[in-house]
């Protein structure tokens, strides 16, 4: 807190006061030496000052307050000691101490502050304790210069067991204590001065300039060297709106004004006050930053616009502007635009500036490199050398050619002077690639005549060369700047996200700069005996161990960058302005990373080719096919890998979409072989006509059902939320316990529908499942052969096609004519409501199913057909009332003999079927 107030004793010169004002001039603050009341022994003793607190009116009535300030028992007091020079010095020396108030009478209650408010009693230090800031009698104390703190600032120092602070200026809250806040760009003097006082009230302290030690610029403009200082320096910049909503949060005791997830909304966005156009652009990518414009608190006009504070420029492809810009118009390439995405602030303009290429800036840059000189047909000559090398390497290069606007310019910037076309190269940040920090071993040329062999092996060392530079510019031009502390506008991602995104890039680049100098070892020192195939077997369990995790989680990786970069637009502009660096090739952060997936499979094609262009006798032909075969090995493996671990993931996603699903389904040998979604046409599982899902395993079948009401969802420990589970959990089934199919044929009321007979261990009968197929992959014919095939697998059965049985609808009693009706929906959204008022109104708790097996029962007792016409098999409705008159309490028959008597018909019935 910026205090500025003095006391000054008779007994020596201290100062009472905030010790960050001279903080420069103290050369004493060790904590030793701090000065607690009394002096050492060569100086005089500082009086005993006595804290008092006085809470009048609304601040008395506060039973919190009370219980606060009887634990607190002392106010800490900053002194700035000024010692006297010694003699044949001319310095005074000032000393950094503390001095603890006590307060032995933890408060006063008064109506009245007029007897406390005149004290000028040496003995007392009075603080008056106002419940409202906006209280006259606030302003009366504060106009008398007493000391006031507010209710939050109490309770703030009692839950922490810290003393009062010694306050100058009216404290109410901590909510902005040890921030230190600068203005710029306000132009209304009571608007300030408004802004500077609820900051002081919330323990803020203020600054006329900027400096390192700022934590926050609040800014009402974008403009002036205040704002371009925090932004070099990564400080937040804030609008006026972030103090006045912390004011507001000010009787909250926990609320930190500089917490990110409250600061975030009032930062100043990068485009504020910019009108930005775009030139050169196609419609999608122009549509697609006029987007981000708005997002970033900017605004787009069409290009000419008198307006426009801002042009963006596609340098490649703008080689002149269409009109004649104005003074004011910054016209700037469009990194500038992604690199104030990604600070999250507006960059500086001079650095980003586009100049035509008939500009006298450029054409003098260019006269610079004239070869006009008196040595220029030397410099001719390197010229075509260096022209016919990049041609011969072309071929070998790991990017495709960048399309420039001018061939000659870009030869003549770019390829003799190596002078990047974007202000932030890799070397200007200060990190080199790997290949680039250590020079080849080999500095000249190969041979240029030499075997079939050679020229293949050459090929496999030139690419792993550029394999090992791609890897390279992976970690150093995106990984190691997103790992980077103390990002301007704060970390790009989490680090589980970068971890998630790169993977094992890392030991994949070691084992592979391995290889790569291995290989250089061999072709310096290049005979035919040499042996390739030893560089690969030498490494074989080291790609075995690097790859796997890597390819396994490829597509999650790609998932992740798809999904951070359409949620965080740093980090998409973080993406555009590294793709426009000439060592990425304009190839994007995804295209590079499936470069792993495809080394392995190149470098075998190539130990093939080296391996025919090898002789017999060469003792390096076994060699080959030794290493050929490690590499199908690694391969084979990782292929294997990756298939077991999608066929965990996919179980996973199965778990968190079904509600309720068994933990047991996870399971190390289980994998999904088939999701199938149907509608249920009886009654058992769940009502008739509803839709449910069929998860197919290879051991076992999980059944659910749509969910009716979906509410929540699921929060990751990282703070990802997964959608909320759609499908509630009916049964997981063991497949063993499916003893037939049934193909249902085709008919003008039946269509895409099938039957499953099962029997439960804890059931004596066999339970017929009968469902429609809605979808139409996979066909009928498919999904029966693929789950009978399953199915004879689990219970050792050598062939699958005897599980089927093809059998009429009209057998069975099952039709789909009116399931997908509107007529049908109605009935069953009128069946649930009636489910749920008996229940609530019922008196007996008889189960229905219970009802409808002793119905059954009755009715086959009496010589009734199991299978009555008006009902369907196993999902008939219940009797009407006036059946129901002649038939016994539901109470009164004997359950297990119902269960006895429906499995002996079932079984007949089922057996007759079949």
């Amino acid at each position: 807190m910026a205090d500025n107030s003095t006391l000054m004793s008779d007994t020596g010169r201290s100062l009472l006061a905030d010790s960050s004002i001279l903080d420069s001039k103290i050369t004493e603050s060790s904590k030793e030496n701090l000065f607690r009341g009394s002096a050492s022994d060569d100086e005089e003793e500082m009086p005993q000052i006595e804290t008092r607190v006085v809470l009048p009116k609304e601040a008395a009535k506060c039973e919190e307050l009370l219980k606060a300030l009887e634990t607190i028992k002392i106010m800490e007091v900053p002194v700035i000691k000024i010692k006297e020079a010694s003699s044949g010095k001319s310095e005074e020396k000032l000393i950094k101490s503390i001095i603890h108030m006590e307060i032995k009478v933890p408060y006063i209650k008064t109506d009245s502050v007029e007897e406390y408010k005149n004290s000028d009693s040496p003995e007392f230090e009075t603080i008056f304790v106002i419940a409202d800031f906006q209280d006259p009698i606030f302003n009366d104390l504060h106009k008398a210069d007493c000391r006031v703190l507010g209710p939050p600032i109490v309770l703030h120092c009692a839950r922490k067991g810290e003393p009062l602070p010694f306050s100058c200026r009216p404290l109410y809250c901590a909510s902005m204590l040890n921030l230190v806040l600068c203005f710029t760009g306000f132009r209304k003097k009571e608007e300030l001065v408004k802004l500077v006082t609820l900051a002081h009230h919330m323990g803020g302290i203020i600054r006329r300039d900027f400096n390192s030690k700022v934590t926050h610029l609040v800014a009402n403009s974008t403009q002036g060297g205040k704002f371009r200082a925090a932004v070099s320096l990564g400080t937040p910049i804030m609008k006026a709106e972030w103090i006045y909503k912390a004011w507001e949060k000010r009787n909250d005791i926990d609320f930190c004004a500089a917490a990110e997830e409250f600061r975030k909304e009032f930062k100043v966005p990068p485009f504020q006050d910019c009108m930005l156009s775009f030139l050169g652009f196609s419609e999608e990518e122009k549509k697609s930053m006029e987007e981000m414009t708005e997002m970033q608190g900017g605004q787009h006009l069409p290009v000419g616009d008198e307006r426009c504070t801002h042009l963006i420029v596609e340098e490649n492809t703008v080689k002149d502007l269409p009109f004649e810009p104005s003074q004011n118009l910054y016209i700037v390439k469009q990194e500038w635009f992604w690199g104030s995405i990604q600070m999250d602030a507006k960059a500086g303009e001079s650095m980003y500036l586009f100049e035509k290429l008939d500009s006298p800036e450029l054409k003098t840059s260019v006269s610079q490199l004239s070869l006009s000189t008196p040595n220029s047909n030397r410099k001719k000559r390197r010229l075509r050398e260096t022209l016919a090398q990049l041609t011969r390497e072309a071929d070998m290069s790991p990017f495709p050619p960048r399309k420039r606007p001018s061939a000659e310019h870009s030869l003549s910037m770019g390829s003799l002077l190596d002078i990047s076309n974007t202000p932030e190269s890799g070397i200007t940040n200060g990190e080199t690639p790997k290949s680039s920090a250590k020079p080849s071993k080999n500095s000249t040329p190969f041979l240029p005549k030499q075997s079939a062999r050679w020229q293949v092996a050459k090929e496999l060392y030139q690419t792993e060369s550029n394999y090992v530079d791609i890897l390279t510019t992976i970690i150093q031009v995106f990984q190691v700047p997103l790992e980077k502390e103390g990002q301007l506008g704060g970390p790009i991602l989490a680090p589980e996200e970068i971890k998630t995104i790169f993977g094992s890039i890392p030991d994949i680049l070691d084992v592979h700069t391995k290889i790569k100098e291995d290989l250089e070892d061999l072709m310096i020192n290049w005979t035919e005996s040499e042996s390739i195939g030893d560089v690969i077997l030498k490494y074989s369990k080291d790609l075995l161990k690097t790859y796997p995790p890597f390819v396994n989680f490829f597509e999650m990786s790609k998932e992740m960058i798809t999904k951070c970069e359409k949620q965080k637009p740093r980090f998409h502009a973080f993406l555009k302005i590294n793709q426009a660096k000439p060592e990425c090739g304009r190839q994007s952060l995804a295209e590079l990373l499936i470069r792993p997936v495809q080394r392995l499979p190149s470098v075998a094609l190539l130990l093939n080719d080296i391996k025919k262009h090898t002789a017999e006798d060469n003792p390096d032909k076994a060699t080959l096919e030794r290493a050929i075969e490690s590499l199908k090995e690694v391969m084979t493996h990782i292929n294997e890998d990756k298939r077991k671990t999608e066929a965990q993931r996919q179980i996973f996603d199965v778990v968190y979409e079904v509600d309720g699903c068994p933990a047991n389904l996870l399971s190390s040998h289980r994998s999904l072989i088939q999701r199938l979604e149907t509608v249920a046409l009886g009654d058992d599982l769940c009502d008739r006509g509803e839709q449910v899902t069929l998860f197919l395993f290879n051991d076992c079948l999980e059944i659910a059902r749509k969910r009716h009401k979906v509410i929540g969802g699921f929060k990751s420990p990282h703070g990802h939320t997964r959608p909320p589970a759609c499908l509630k959990h009916i049964i997981l089934m063991p497949l063993s316990q499916i003893k037939k199919v049934l193909d249902i044929r085709e008919t003008e009321e039946c269509h895409k529908a099938f039957a499953l007979v099962v029997r439960p261990p804890t059931e004596q009968s066999n339970l017929l499942f009968s469902f429609q197929i809605t979808t139409e992959e996979p066909p009928k014919e498919n999904w029966l052969k693929m789950l009978c095939r399953h199915v004879a697998n689990t219970i050792c059965k050598a062939d699958a096609e005897d599980l089927i049985y093809a059998t009429d609808p009209d057998s069975i009693e099952v039709n789909t004519k009116d399931v997908d009706s509107t007529l049908s929906r109605a009935s069953r959204a009128i069946k649930k409501t009636s489910k749920k008022v008996t229940r609530a109104f019922s008196f007996s708790k008889t189960p229905k199913r219970a009802l409808r097996r002793a119905l059954m029962a009755h009715s086959s007792v009496e010589g009734r057909t199991f299978f009555p016409a008006s009902e369907n098999y196993l999902g008939g409705r219940v009797a009407s009332t006036s059946s129901l008159a002649g038939i016994h309490s539901p109470s009164l028959i004997n359950l297990p003999s119902v269960f006895e008597k429906r499995s002996h018909t079932l079984s007949r019935s089922t057996t007759h079927l079949i």
